[in-house]
């Protein structure tokens, strides 16, 4: 069990019923104001709360040719990541063979000089599996190109609910349901001995085709200059991070604590 300190009151697991009806809300939403509430409350998150297996497909590692096809050739039109070309690993939608759609995720070329380094990593947190996560369903590590193959999650990240969308506000009833979710995603990260995740914030959480929050497998992944040491934004760096170049659990506290406002 996996415990948070969070700066709520009253939280309710979003599996309960709420004490108000609670319909889904309209994703479509820009402005997050955060609450003033000043009660501590500790939120234990119980493991066991497990994805079926059976609706996610088992991990492979696909060829070039097949994540080619699945993207159109790398289409810059199929490209959706927030930064879009200028992002230094791009992700792109693609349809699979089996007409399934994915994220598919293309390194660039300096990233991991060492495919099967790539590989093992990649097939490691493929077995990190949860509902609460954005499952990774395979990679490919071919010449000189390294990419990941993850469930694709239609209805955007929170941040550009937060940020680019000019509608109505989150409601109150949905932020809980975030951070509920994302701490329950964390909690299963850490059973399964992944215990760091870099660059916690709202570009990380995407939303399913159910308008559930998801926590993107992608922040697990190591970086490649060592295997043991992860890359990250700055802007979402504690201080600390800046003299030692080191990830903690202190950093991954820092870093909810700032997803959280």
């Amino acid at each position: 069990m996996g415990c948070f300190q969070s700066r709520t009151a009253n939280v309710q697991s979003p599996d309960q019923e709420p004490s108000q009806p609670d319909s889904k809300p309209d994703l479509g939403i820009t402005s997050f104001v955060p609450s003033c509430v000043c009660v501590f409350v500790r939120v234990c998150v119980p493991n066991g709360d497990h994805l079926d297996q059976d609706q996610v497909p088992t991990f492979k590692e696909f060829s070039l040719a097949e994540l080619r096809a699945a993207t159109n050739g790398f289409n810059s039109e199929l490209i959706v990541s927030e930064s879009g070309e200028k992002a230094p690993n791009v992700v792109y939608r693609g349809k699979l063979r089996s007409n399934k759609v994915v994220a598919v995720k293309r390194f660039s070329k300096q990233s991991w000089p060492d495919p099967k380094q790539f590989v093992a990593e990649a097939a490691g947190l493929g077995k990190v599996r949860h509902k609460r996560l954005v499952n990774l369903i395979g990679c490919c590590a071919e010449g000189d190109e390294c990419l990941l193959v993850a469930e694709y999650m239609p209805n955007d990240s929170l941040s550009k609910h937060l940020f680019h969308w000019d509608r109505q506000p989150l409601p109150w009833a949905m932020r809980v349901r975030v951070a509920y979710h994302i701490a329950e995603a964390l909690d299963h990260c850490d059973a399964e001995n992944r215990k760091i995740y870099h660059d916690l914030n709202a570009y990380r959480v995407l939303f399913d085709e159910d308008g559930d929050p998801r926590l993107s497998s992608f922040g697990l992944m190591k970086n490649s200059r060592d295997g043991k040491s992860y890359s990250t934004n700055l802007a979402y760096t504690p201080p600390e991070f800046l003299r030692t170049g080191s990830l903690t659990i202190g950093k991954l506290l820092t870093e909810m604590g700032n997803y959280m406002l």
